[in-house]
């Protein structure tokens, strides 16, 4: 990673006049703030992957290499994994310990404790407040204990194992934003409950909404979880995760879109592969969605319904998997074909597919694709 790069595009975007600099310069102070009240040293960071932590987690690198002037120093980072975590979300979060120099503790409960944590943020003993460079710019706000709240317990008990780990941690960044569970009534500084690990969780961007997660993550072409990209908006357990369904792609979606299934033969000079619908003109200037065979532009094959060459064995090892494409390539005596079907082939119906995170339109839908309550399967002893 380019710390310095980072810091770069970071601080530019918050003196811009992008309508998401506010936010971001707002983190920033934050971040600084807690900074400067307990050095690197006794700061983590909760960091399991999702979109919002991840935001986080580029914003305090900005932070380090701004104020601390090296990056050098590892970054104390925890992961508090939900029970059957996605091996996908796991993978980022060793690429991400990787490129960000992360100390990244696991606090794993026992096996035989199958507890949610779902983001809880005990309330506040005392309230403070947060002074920027340009003023005052919030307060703590006094909230209620979690009590038995749902992921609190599970919540506590990993608290408890890395205070006993890193016992000079004394404040954690957080991800958390007003939208989430337990978030509605916190702001940036928030001290944990009586009967809970002694921490200070920092919230820096409590006031983000869902779009300005994204606007941040694109804009400045951060790497984020692959499943993101897979129509899940946000991240907990396999058994009770799934894409947004405000995100499926309908029959009216794909009219403006490349076919969902497409077998092209390349590597023949003599023809050039189109599906049957023709994509619209656009598409077929963007080399970037896809690859067209264009040695002769006068000859085309169109989609045979009938003939799949699949089903050629000795084609078989050729075909690789390109997204929604499946390209067989390397027989240059094979003719051109496509084949081009709605949401099946053969009859055997093809997986639904769902738009990307970053399009979902209404942020109040971000965890309609959560099913709260669900219970981990039981995996029976072998």
């Amino acid at each position: 990673m380019d710390y310095q790069k980072i810091a770069s595009d970071v601080y530019n975007l918050a003196d811009s006049d992008e309508p998401i600099a506010p936010l971001v310069r707002e983190a920033l102070q934050v971040i600084e703030q807690c900074l400067d009240q307990y050095g690197q040293n006794h700061i983590s960071l909760s960091f399991n992957g999702g979109k919002d932590c991840t935001v986080l987690l580029h914003l305090y690198a900005a932070v380090l290499t701004r104020k601390v002037l090296s990056m050098h120093k590892p970054i104390f980072a925890l992961y508090i994994p939900d029970p059957s975590p996605f091996p996908a979300l796991e993978e980022f979060i060793k690429i991400s310990t990787q490129d960000y120099l992360l100390n990244l503790f696991t606090c794993n409960l026992s096996s035989d404790i199958q507890l949610p944590v779902e983001s809880v943020t005990p309330g506040v003993s005392t309230p403070t407040s947060l002074k920027g460079s340009d003023g005052y710019i919030g307060y703590s706000l006094q909230t209620q204990p979690v009590g038995s709240a749902r992921g609190g317990e599970g919540m506590r008990r990993a608290l408890e194992l890395y205070k006993l780990r890193f016992p000079d941690i004394q404040a954690i960044l957080v991800g958390t934003r007003r939208t989430d569970p337990h978030g509605t009534t916190l702001s940036y500084r928030n001290a944990t409950d009586p009967g809970w690990p002694a921490f200070e969780r920092v919230n820096p961007v409590i006031n983000w909404g869902y779009s300005d997660v994204w606007t941040f993550l694109r804009k400045l072409k951060i790497p984020y979880c692959t499943l993101y990209d897979e129509g899940y908006t946000s991240l907990g357990s396999t058994y009770n995760t799934f894409p947004n369904p405000a995100l499926l792609v309908t029959d009216s979606d794909s009219s403006n879109t490349l076919p969902s299934s497409l077998t092209v033969v390349a590597n023949n000079p003599n023809a050039m592969c189109l599906a049957e619908p023709t994509p619209p003109e656009s598409f077929m200037n963007d080399l970037g969605s896809f690859t067209i065979i264009a040695n002769n532009p006068d000859q085309t094959c169109f989609a045979d319904p009938i003939c799949d060459l699949r089903e050629t064995e000795s084609l078989k090892s050729s075909i690789e998997t390109l997204g929604p494409f499946q390209v067989l390539a390397n027989d240059p005596n094979t003719q051109c074909h496509a084949e081009v079907n709605d949401r099946s082939t053969n009859g055997v119906s093809l997986p639904q597919r769902y738009r990307p995170a970053y399009e979902l339109q209404d942020g109040a839908l971000e965890r309609a694709g959560r099913i709260s309550g669900a219970i981990p399967p039981v995996i029976p002893e072998i």
